[in-house]
């Protein structure tokens, strides 16, 4: 596994760069040589904040703690991280050995500054590779990933879908129609 560490108004020493490679050992068996691990410590006021973003084979984990000691949300985030893959294990091993999980790309580029009318302002824009997955698939990357939506190409109809997390916890499909 490769480490990238980016400290934000805090300064990593050496003990805790070596604390977050022993802890992130017990994933090495998980994910391959390639995989890409994200480490990004930041300061604000009294409270650390640890966030890891492991990326490998074309799926991406992610976890995030805030704390007053920064160890503490590294201790935090590793427990989040194993517990959201072996939540997802036997979903994950099947995919792997199915052979449906392709790679996911995804660039930040940068935002033009042009202003229209009425002042909407896009504060960020992503550029994402789209192939074919199934629903259940685009749920378990969108869990992963801890986020509240997800993009996708449906392999069963061809069209771009988003699922979504409802506010009571089930799970909603938002499907192209033409009027």
């Amino acid at each position: 596994m490769k480490i990238t560490y980016t400290a934000r108004k805090v300064n990593l020493k050496d003990n805790f760069k070596e604390r977050v490679e022993k802890k992130l050992r017990k994933f090495e068996k998980l994910f391959t040589e390639d995989a890409a691990v994200n480490v990004v410590v930041t300061l604000e006021k009294n409270r650390q904040t640890v966030e890891i973003t492991i990326r490998d084979s074309g799926m991406v984990y992610r976890a995030e703690s805030t704390m007053s000691e920064m160890n503490d949300a590294l201790d935090k985030v590793t427990d989040m991280l194993m517990r959201q893959i072996r939540k997802n294990k036997t979903r994950l091993a099947k995919k792997v050995k199915s052979g449906s999980i392709d790679d996911f790309i995804a660039q930040n580029t940068e935002v033009d500054e042009n202003e229209d009318e009425l002042n909407y302002e896009v504060a960020r824009k992503k550029q994402i590779l789209v192939k074919p997955i199934t629903v259940e698939e685009a749920i378990l990357r969108m869990n992963m990933v801890n986020h509240s939506f997800f993009m996708f190409l449906n392999a069963e109809t061809d069209e771009v879908n988003v699922v979504y997390k409802r506010d009571n916890g089930d799970y909603g499909l938002l499907e192209p129609v033409v009027d």
